[in-house]
């Protein structure tokens, strides 16, 4: 930067007596000099962004269901509330099963009793093996029945095998449900993954372990993850590879099925015209303009340009600017102007 003295910036704008100059440019007359800051408009160079979209998933996902028929009769929880490791998350009336465990348990008294008869027998050498070794079996057979009772009784009840949100509840209390049927989806949310597709020709730009943004228009946020997955197949429609992002989420305001937008860096470069943002100003109909210095005349222009990015304390003029055209970008503002 370099501090000229500028009589430009003094009086009142004007426009130029011969027409000489574009219509987007205004020349400033002056009476007496003004000190102001001056920088050559020069290129800046960025690592451009792979920018995709891609759904967030929870870390686990599993759809339970229970292993007998029955009644539902208690459910714990409703869509998109959270469940505990451990808990109960439904049960089926359990009545059916009870009886079954008295029943089998009965047999096993029974068969214990004339087990113990028929052991004294077989000890005193008044029963043949065989006949030992029938009773012994059934006994093993009865014991086995009840312990199966017990498991069909205790299957009544599904328990959370991981704290999570419930995403999807398939069934209503009363409802006479089978075995098996996949009736709750939980997901373990401490930690999400961002399902995305990356295009063939920037695969070799996404790695694992990467970082990478994440932002969640539902939530208004970024979040930073990183790569953990990067496909090795193409899809045989899209050609794209597959790519998984983890974020971390503790407040557990992510949540599956959301729509992310991944920003990865890339390899490419690009390089645009920028200048300080103080030396951009707004029109009073919101068009953005500069002043360009001609040190030989000692004059400024003032001229309409169209910006674009914005980053860190540049801006990026799109056109209406030449590289090495000297620019004012401190002082401006110290007369008072009168646009015409």
């Amino acid at each position: 930067m370099k501090t000229k003295y500028y009589p430009a910036l003094l009086m009142g704008l004007v426009l130029a007596s011969c027409q000489s100059k574009p219509s987007t440019e205004n020349v400033v007359t002056t009476e007496s000099a003004v000190p102001v800051i001056t920088q050559a408009a020069s290129l800046s160079s960025s690592e451009s962004q792979l920018s995709i979209s891609g759904n967030v998933e929870g870390n686990r996902t599993v759809k339970l269901g229970f292993l007998v028929a029955g009644k539902v009769n208690y459910i714990a929880a409703a869509e998109g509330q959270m469940v505990s490791a451990g808990k109960v998350l439904a049960s089926l009336d359990p009545t059916s099963y009870k009886l079954g465990v008295d029943a089998a348990n009965a047999s096993v008294s029974q068969t214990q009793d004339e087990y113990n008869r028929l052991k004294l027998m077989h000890d005193r050498n008044s029963l043949s093996d065989a006949d030992f070794s029938k009773i012994s079996n059934g006994l093993k057979q009865a014991e086995a029945q009840a312990g199966l009772q017990k498991k069909n009784l205790s299957d009544t009840k599904l328990y959370t095998p991981f704290s999570g949100v419930l995403l999807k509840k398939n069934t209503e209390i009363g409802e006479i449900v089978g075995s098996g049927m996949p009736l709750f989806i939980v997901s373990d949310i401490q930690k999400v993954k961002v399902n995305a597709a990356v295009p063939e020709s920037e695969l070799r730009n996404v790695k694992i372990g990467q970082k990478a943004q994440v932002y969640i228009s539902a939530l208004d946020s970024t979040f930073t993850g990183k790569v953990i997955e990067v496909g090795s197949a193409a899809d045989a429609t899209t050609r794209s590879f597959s790519a998984k992002i983890e974020v971390s989420n503790p407040k557990l305001l992510i949540r599956p099925g959301m729509i992310a937008e991944i920003k990865l860096p890339s390899a490419k470069k690009s390089e645009f015209l920028s200048l300080p943002t103080e030396a951009v100003l707004r029109d009073t109909d919101n068009s953005s303009y500069i002043y360009v210095a001609d040190p030989q005349k000692k004059q400024a222009f003032k001229r309409r340009v169209s910006i674009g990015r914005l980053q860190d304390s540049t801006i990026e003029i799109t056109s209406g600017l030449q590289k090495g055209e000297l620019v004012i970008t401190g002082g401006q503002q110290k007369s008072m102007m009168v646009h015409p």
